[in-house]
């Protein structure tokens, strides 16, 4: 009576194959009032781990989030360092929103910049993630970066104090 979807075996598995060998981890046909979906879980230890992609162009969302302790355990030297600063120095670079800041395009290569490098305005300085978007954050007037406020991986909150430029 119904000419929907056949649920045949042979079908099902040649959509987990497809899975497989496209690494998707679902598929779902849709006919009618019938519908086949194949899911398939990876382990944990399998799912790539991807911090942050390179630019340009702007990176894609991360494929996990990156592990919560390295975080918390890095940003325990930063609050000294920021009390130290007055966040209302013209040359204060501050974060215009909440996220995890990154100072290099991707895991393992070198930081857009360092410590007494020169600056041009617009050039980025680092990146915010927030909402799995990778945001740009670049100097509002040329200088010398003079002080580095934040670390690699640091949650960062809206107004936080990320660089001095001067």
């Amino acid at each position: 009576m119904s000419s929907g979807i056949t649920f045949d075996p042979a079908t099902i598995r040649e959509l987990a194959k497809i899975l497989r060998e496209t690494d998707l981890t679902e598929i779902e046909l849709v006919e009618k009032d019938s519908r086949i979906r194949v899911v398939r879980d990876l382990p944990v230890a399998a799912a790539p781990v991807q911090t942050y992609a390179a630019l340009p162009p702007m990176p894609a969302a991360p494929a996990a989030a990156p592990p919560l302790a390295a975080p918390v355990a890095a940003a325990a030297p930063a609050p000294a360092a920021q009390a130290e600063f007055d966040p209302k120095n013209p040359g204060a670079v501050t974060s215009p929103m909440v996220g995890v800041a990154y100072l290099s395009p991707e895991p393992g290569s070198a930081q857009f910049v360092t410590v007494g490098t020169q600056v041009q305005a617009g050039q980025t300085l680092l990146l915010i993630e927030a909402m799995k978007t990778f945001n740009q954050i670049k100097a509002p007037k040329a200088g010398t970066v003079t002080r580095i406020l934040v670390e690699s991986g640091m949650p960062v909150e809206y107004g936080e104090p990320l660089m001095l430029v001067e």
